[in-house]
């Protein structure tokens, strides 16, 4: 094991050791095409309208807000594009033309209907019901009353929808099957919250799906589907990839991530989702269905790299690159990522999405999964200032609340965002939170029960009520909603990390260690991981596994100093007195250092330069008072006595066991330096530096 990092903790900071630019974006930085920004405003307002027709409207308030976010005008620039791009440039307005333009009346009330939510109304609206006449009516009321059958327009109990009208345009055909589609989602949404069982509820699916990709499957094999029809074409393909309903054996892949289908008639869903990104750049849902499948399989991701090369010098491709870094717990190289989206790639005139609330809550996300609060915090504050109304991600900065202890801040943001919207699953986990550091833990899982009742889906939800339900020492009930955290996400490392914590408080260590392990796997720079598998390793008595693990956490900036002491404690008993003298060292500087950042202190950013400092002024608990009668101790065997009575004296106001042998030990060194006639040398003092180098 290469034991550099840790032998020198100066090294962690060092500009070797940060992640180096991803090498697609490196080259892309220095490529000779520039980001327009005239021509990004404009095709971000063609997008608003067009995505706001097409009834996306999240994807359009998405193009909204980073239309809103561009830098002002340049006056007396002129601007440099490559062939490529200009060719690209010119068809995307062709494109942006022909769908605005598109649709005829009948296409229009639809899109109306579809607008106040009545889906299935739409679809109808927009389906070729002149199938059957008026007197088939008659003659099927007679049938159905003879059968039994629950009524007209009904298959098996089901609303029909018949086939498409022969007359509809593109744009007609994409309204009718996005409306039936979620006419299904709704219905499927109905369905679950009648039923009790999990497992019941995971077997729903979208009962309009197989219609769906009938009907799109034919569309698509005669060439007549355009940008926005291969994207719902896509989606259908991915929601039936995940459906529990089975399907030709012949048309998938045996293996349940994959996203590749083996008949050649088929497309993959990444294929038809990069197709539709292709023809129509600005469709943020699409990217984040894409990047759905990107994180869930690597083999997709690299294809999908493949069919985007065309455009991987777009900003839009940025802005993916970024989602897909941050749900792959890749916070640093995303930082890269939304910093060159902020600042463009313009050396000339710097300065692209200055403004954009949404790359500004990916930073300060970024920053809270890495664990610098203080910046999130910082981010987030101002994230508030630009936007008050804005709930996006707030949820998050309560969290950042709740683990800094700032109880009247979290009730600030609680009071405003119950203000804002009550029924808005961010506001739930927020006032969750706050009764959580209240210690009122059932009313806070009453409010995390809220939010999944508004989303079922949303994991932050059940890896807090899990949190909570661990408070409430109900370990079934956290074991119950980790696991559904990671169902819906495997790359929440947080639940993994409770399931962990869970089996451990309930004895099975091994059960508790294979948590850990799928923990440090997602997280392996945070050292929490590291120091509950020591822990785990510890219980059976594996040290050279745990001594591993801890020095991992000490690498990996463990600021809480428990991987030091457990070090510690295993060097005393390997006999080992100079490393044990070194890891209690480094945690008394660890505890220091949190000290004063606690405290707000002008030196917090300082790393304490002298023994005798840390020692004088370190906070005494239980585990520095060990440390430091372990140091008085060591100090007494190599004759530092003003060292070892200067860790002494910490201890004669610490009500412990310690207390006493600290006396002892004080009156031992009295004596040894009496019988000596003077006092101790200056020069063989102790250096009033030190490194930690277990």
């Amino acid at each position: 094991m290469d034991t550099t990092a840790i032998n020198d903790p100066s090294s962690l900071c060092t500009p070797s050791n940060l992640p180096s630019t991803p090498k697609r974006f490196s080259t892309v930085k220095a490529a000779s095409i520039v980001w327009d920004l005239e021509e990004a405003r404009a095709n971000l307002r063609n997008a608003t309208q067009i995505l706001s027709k097409y009834g996306l409207k999240l994807a359009s308030r998405w193009a909204a807000e980073q239309l809103n976010a561009l830098a002002p005008p340049r006056q007396g620039t002129t601007t440099t594009t490559t062939s490529s791009t200009s060719s690209l440039n010119v068809s995307c307005s062709v494109l942006h033309s022909e769908f605005l333009k598109s649709g005829n009346d009948l296409e229009y009330y639809a899109k109306s209907v579809m607008d106040v939510g009545d889906y299935h109304r739409a679809a109808f609206i927009l389906s070729n019901n002149n199938l059957h006449n008026h007197n088939d009516d008659q003659k099927n009321a007679k049938g159905l009353l003879a059968t039994g059958k629950k009524s007209i327009g009904t298959n098996n109990g089901d609303l029909m929808i018949y086939p498409p009208r022969d007359s509809l345009t593109s744009y007609g055909f994409y309204l009718r099957a996005y409306s039936l589609y979620m006419a299904g989602e709704r219905r499927k949404e109905e369905e679950v919250l009648e039923l009790r069982d999990p497992l019941e509820r995971t077997a729903m699916r979208n009962r309009n799906l197989q219609q769906l990709f009938h009907e799109l499957q034919d569309s698509y094999k005669q060439s007549h589907l355009d940008a926005f029809g291969m994207y719902i074409y896509g989606v259908v393909l991915k929601e039936r990839q995940r459906s529990p309903v089975k399907h030709n054996a012949s048309s998938f892949t045996s293996s349940p991530r994959s996203t590749t289908i083996v008949n050649s008639n088929i497309p993959a869903a990444h294929v038809l989702l990069a197709k539709s990104i292709m023809a129509f750049q600005y469709n943020w849902s699409a990217w984040l269905d894409l990047a759905e499948l990107c994180i869930a399989d690597p083999v997709v991701e690299q294809e999908v790299e493949y069919l985007l090369k065309p455009i991987s010098s777009h900003w839009m491709y940025y802005f993916f690159r970024n989602h897909v870094l941050m749900e792959n717990q890749k916070e640093k190289e995303a930082i890269v990522v939304i910093e060159s989206l902020i600042d463009g790639n313009d050396e000339l005139y710097p300065g692209f999405f200055v403004s954009s609330n949404y790359l500004l809550s990916q930073l300060a996300v970024a920053y809270y999964e890495m664990r610098d609060f203080d910046t999130a915090q910082e981010y987030f504050e101002l994230l508030e200032e630009r936007d008050s109304q804005n709930l996006d991600q707030m949820d998050v900065y309560s969290n950042i609340l709740f683990v800094k202890g700032d109880k009247v801040a979290l009730s600030v943001l609680a009071h405003r965002a119950m203000k804002l919207d009550k029924y808005r699953v961010e506001t739930c986990c927020i006032v969750g939170n706050y009764y959580s550091s209240k210690s009122q833990h059932q009313k806070a899982v009453q409010y995390f029960q809220r939010a999944l009742k508004l989303d079922r889906n949303y994991r932050n939800a059940w890896t807090l009520m899990g949190h909570e339900y661990m408070e409430m020492q109900n370990t079934a009930a956290a074991i119950e909603a980790y696991r559904r955290a990671v169902d819906i996400n495997p790359k929440d490392y947080k639940a993994w990390y409770g399931l962990g914590q869970t089996y451990e408080i309930m004895n099975m260590p091994l059960y508790a260690l294979f948590y850990f392990k799928k923990g440090a796997e997602l997280k392996p720079h945070d050292a929490r991981m590291w120091c509950a598998m020591g822990e785990c390793y510890l219980s059976h008595e594996r040290n050279i596994d745990a001594i591993k693990c801890f020095e991992r956490a000490v690498a990996n900036n463990d600021v809480e100093g428990v991987a030091t002491m457990q070090l510690a404690k295993l060097c005393v008993e390997d006999g080992d007195d100079e490393k044990a003298a070194r890891c209690y060292l480094r945690h008394l500087e660890l505890r220091y250092q949190a000290q004063l950042a606690y405290t707000k202190s002008g030196a917090s950013a300082e790393r304490a330069k002298t023994v005798q400092t840390i020692i004088a002024s370190v906070n005494v608990d239980e585990p520095e008072a060990k440390g430091l009668l372990f140091l008085a101790y060591y100090y007494r065997d190599h004759g530092e006595y003003d060292m070892a009575t200067l860790c002494c004296s910490r201890l004669l106001d610490y009500p412990g066991p310690e207390k006493e042998d600290a006396k002892a030990l004080q009156r031992e060194i009295r004596s040894i330096v009496d019988r000596k006639g003077s006092a101790i040398d200056a020069t063989t003092r102790r250096d009033d530096t030190f490194e930690f180098s277990p």
